[in-house]
């Protein structure tokens, strides 16, 4: 089974992530940012885009109130532009063609993921959809992932988990699957996916084709 972080990876959320962060700044006065400033920290939740967009931590005083106002904001534009990364929808089909079942894993809310992959077209095709909030700890602990290998009846051992963050790469490895970084997701200059201890890189979702052939798998 081959097992995708949602954000970054499977679907290129960053336009509708940025719009509801500007959104909300414009409501306090602000500029809005441009949205590459915006894209390598579309991967890593609330927390991040509240630090790029109003230099907040989670221990500010106002983090809980302004953390709300923009999932409620997110909430009314989730599904206003999300596509699919180039090649993506492709894979998915010849996985589909080869019997080889594909789910995903993200630490994005199930009041996001859902309504997301219903409008994309992915929620019944999908042999599990694993949300941050389905296990007791999200990635980088393991829990999400060996979740959804109950759901889909695979052992770890038998799956792969692409994902474009070093947290995905940990509960990967700690999962006991093989890790896969996708070098076309929402990395910033400062990552090192080198160091990250995965077992292969792509620049493109076609990649996983050729590294089932290469492994014999096709």
């Amino acid at each position: 089974m081959i097992l995708f972080d949602l954000d970054g990876t499977l679907v290129d959320t960053v336009h509708d992530l940025a719009y509801a962060l500007n959104l909300q700044r414009e409501r306090h006065g602000l500029p809005a940012l441009p949205l590459e400033v915006i894209r390598p920290f579309a991967s890593h939740g609330s927390k991040a885009l509240l630090a790029v967009g109003f230099n907040l931590s989670p221990e500010a005083d106002r983090f809980s109130a302004m953390q709300e106002e923009y999932l409620a904001l997110y909430d009314q534009v989730l599904t206003r532009q999300p596509i699919m990364f180039e090649g993506m929808a492709e894979l998915l089909t010849r996985l589909e063609e080869r019997a080889v079942p594909w789910g995903v894993v993200t630490n994005k809310p199930r009041r996001f993921t859902q309504p997301l992959m219903q409008n994309i077209g992915l929620l019944e095709r999908a042999a599990c959809v694993v949300s941050g909030d389905d296990a007791l700890r999200p990635k980088p602990y393991p829990d999400t992932l060996l979740l959804a290998c109950t759901q889909a009846g695979v052992q770890p051992k038998a799956c792969w988990y692409v994902g474009d963050a070093e947290r995905d790469i940990q509960a990967g490895r700690a999962a006991g699957m093989q890790t896969v970084v996708a070098l076309y997701g929402y990395l910033d200059e400062g990552d090192q996916p080198e160091k990250w201890g995965a077992d292969q890189y792509i620049h493109a979702p076609l990649d996983i084709l050729t590294l089932m052939e290469d492994q014999g798998q096709s």
